[in-house]
């Protein structure tokens, strides 16, 4: 039987500000702090998972801060573009709700769908896309009302150093379909119904730079462990050398570079994000593997305190 997976488990970035991100995923945007760790190889930075109300795989985007990050420069080898969804009627309101905010967008459209492309504050790229599939988040936070809440995951645009090996990668490896081409990108699908349309670039970019404001890696879905030594197997015979299965609490992940450039990574859906602390206080206390359990005070003690708070814009 063919692998296939089902799209974006999750996209991971570089950021300086811890505040700033939170208020900007979670003030701005209205997603859920579903979880608030440390990065496991660097317990001085945190490791921020912002998603819909249950943390789902596909609409999870996670963050590195840290404060004395060089600046990035989004280019070939990175996902350019983060795509979310959300529900249809609902794009006037968000270009409403960026005006509001004072964060400028830009009006465009790929494939016949109209966009609403934005930054963060680090300079991350966004677009806020429509569309019916997907199910709808149960979240609501500061100004964003339940029935415009993003779903998650609209998908994401690859900017590749070498698009048809990149898409090479993703129609025999992962098991995309390509339905599209047009002008500068060619659009591909998995199986999904969140992130799971993927645009890449036609021609060659010259490679980015990373640092604060790109993506580090996408992470692709798998089933379960055993659908993850599968898709490990399956890297390895198509030539690439994947890290061996590593545990990060939340789901296992191996890591690969695509040709292009790109670090893709397979995540498997379980545990997911309450294997640790109940569902509905997720994200509130900072949760640590055990093995730092015993150095809490310390870290707690370096790193910046921050919170989910309903922004000025959104009292008035």
């Amino acid at each position: 039987m063919r692998q296939q997976t089902t799209g974006i488990h999750h996209v991971t970035a570089f950021v300086r500000g811890a505040q700033a991100t939170v208020d900007f995923y979670s003030g701005v945007l209205g997603l859920r702090l579903v979880k608030k760790t440390i990065n496991f190889d660097a317990p001085e930075v945190y490791h921020l998972y912002f998603g819909n109300d249950a943390g789902s795989p596909g609409t999870i985007i996670t963050f590195f801060p840290w404060a004395h990050s060089r600046q990035g420069r989004i280019g070939g080898g990175q996902v350019g573009i983060t795509s979310y969804v959300v529900p249809l009627g609902s794009l006037d309101f968000w270009k409403a709700r960026f005006t509001k905010m004072n964060i400028p967008i830009t009006l465009t459209t790929r494939f016949g769908e109209e966009l609403v492309q934005l930054a963060d504050p680090d300079g991350l790229r966004i677009e806020i896309v429509e569309r019916d599939e997907g199910p709808a988040s149960q979240w609501t936070f500061g100004g964003v009302p339940v029935d415009k809440a993003i779903k998650g995951f609209g998908g994401a645009v690859l900017f590749s150093t070498a698009p048809a090996r990149t898409a090479t990668t993703l129609e025999q490896v992962l098991g995309l379909e390509k339905i599209a081409q047009e002008g500068d990108f060619v659009r591909f699908k998995a199986t999904g119904d969140l992130g799971n349309i993927i645009d890449v670039n036609v021609e060659p970019m010259a490679p980015g730079v990373g640092g604060a404001g790109t993506v580090h890696h996408i992470a692709w879905r798998a089933q379960d462990d055993e659908d993850h030594a599968r898709w490990r197997n399956l890297v390895l015979e198509s030539g690439f050398q994947p890290t061996p299965l590593i545990d990060r609490q939340y789901f296992n992940a191996l890591y690969f570079r695509e040709e292009g450039g790109i670090l893709f990574e397979i995540a498997t859906d379980p545990p997911g994000f309450a294997r640790d602390e109940p569902a509905e206080t997720m994200g509130e206390k900072l949760m640590l593997p055990e093995w730092f359990e015993n150095q809490r005070a310390q870290i707690e003690e370096g790193l910046p305190p921050i919170q989910v708070r309903i922004l000025e814009a959104d009292q008035q």
